[in-house]
């Protein structure tokens, strides 16, 4: 009766232990939740609530294991095992703590500058989220380690381990050139203020935002919802656009090909008139010129400012497309013209055909023209 007892009252004891204190803690973390709502670090703290009940029962089981003479046989193995979950459970743990405090951190920082310097806040929650990889790749890598030192095997093949550090570190370098680099270029682009999360960049042609950053790779997400990801060491080789550096603020330009005879002074006043009605202008500036004339036409160049990327790509269509209607309808003749002349048939001279009054009979093809993007 004493054997089956004692093996039920040892680990019954230990599971059960483990689930109160992991209830009265989470309850304690529940109302300082309640009381301080203004932050979010007990509330983060909750999430680990399963690693803790691993680090309590693991540690319990542990060290009254012996006690309970259970197996006896495999005495040895069992308490091995629940070494390595000891140790693996007490390096999650580690994760989430550092996880919470950090992301507390981030978050009382970015509600103090959200407005005034997003930029900025931008740049700190690149430099969070790689610190956090870098902190658990360390606590991970550690953990492993000490696992291993577990195993007799593992501890009597130190020596020589170390003994051929060096060699195996020039052989791991040159086989791994491209991931160090890119793990170096992740912390240069991470401290070095290049490029941040949530940052408008135009790389190989593509323009997106910026939406994943880590000690080797990058993700923008263009435009239209595709995920083009990028070794970091791209951004620290070859030149890029960052339309987010400094201030978000853009200046859009729209061009138009038109006639010589298209009403400039009433564009201008038609272009304010749009502005106006578009939401996506912020009102600083706008302006409208010509900038270049050929034999046929001439370029008109309008430029309108938007307060980030996406405005200022809504402003510029919005601009174009109303513009051009309101030529159609009030001023046909600004249109472009391509003059053609009739075909020369066969036994008819060559040269345009002449009017009765002796003026060459041509017609005139309007065709409106605008820039594309």
């Amino acid at each position: 009766m004493e054997n089956i007892l004692r093996p039920l009252i040892v680990v019954g004891g230990s599971v059960l232990l483990t689930l109160v204190i992991g209830w009265a803690t989470d309850l304690l973390l529940r109302r300082a939740d309640e009381r301080h709502g203004e932050t979010p670090l007990w509330d983060l703290l909750r999430r680990g609530r399963i690693p803790y009940q691993l680090v309590l029962c693991a540690a319990l089981l542990r060290g009254s294991y012996d006690k309970a003479r259970l197996l006896g046989d495999h005495r040895a193995g069992i308490g091995h095992i629940l070494t390595l979950v000891l140790i693996g459970s007490a390096a999650w743990l580690v994760i989430r703590i550092a996880a919470a405090v950090v992301e507390t951190s981030y978050t009382r920082y970015a509600h103090s500058r959200a407005r005034r310097d997003p930029a900025r806040v931008r740049r700190v929650r690149t430099q969070v989220t790689l610190i956090m990889r870098v902190v658990a790749a360390t606590v991970g890598v550690v953990a492993v380690a000490a696992m291993l030192l577990t195993f007799p095997a593992f501890r009597a093949a130190g020596a020589s381990l170390l003994a051929s550090a060096g060699i195996l570190g020039i052989v791991a370098g040159v086989a791994a050139q491209s991931t160090l680099s890119n793990m170096f270029a992740g912390f240069q682009i991470a401290f070095g203020d290049m490029v941040r999360i949530g940052d408008t960049v135009v790389v190989d042609g593509q323009w997106g935002t910026v939406e994943e950053i880590t000690l080797t790779y990058l993700t923008v997400r263009t435009w239209d919802e595709r995920r083009v990801t990028m070794p970091v060491s791209y951004f620290t080789s070859k030149p890029f656009e960052n339309w987010s550096r400094g201030t978000p603020e853009m200046t859009g330009v729209v061009f138009w090909h038109l006639d010589h005879s298209a009403p400039v002074e009433a564009m201008r006043d038609k272009l304010r008139d749009l502005l106006r009605e578009c939401p996506a202008w912020d009102g600083r500036a706008y302006d409208l010129s010509v900038t270049d004339t050929t034999p046929s036409t001439m370029e008109v160049r309008a430029l309108m400012t938007a307060k980030d990327a996406d405005d200022v790509w809504t402003v510029r269509v919005a601009v174009r497309e109303r513009m051009i209607d309101w030529l159609v309808r009030e001023h046909p003749y600004a249109l472009p013209r391509v003059n053609t002349a009739n075909a020369n048939l066969p036994g008819r001279p060559p040269g345009p055909r002449s009017s009765p009054d002796g003026t060459p009979n041509r017609r005139a093809v309007e065709t409106p023209g605008a820039d594309r993007r």
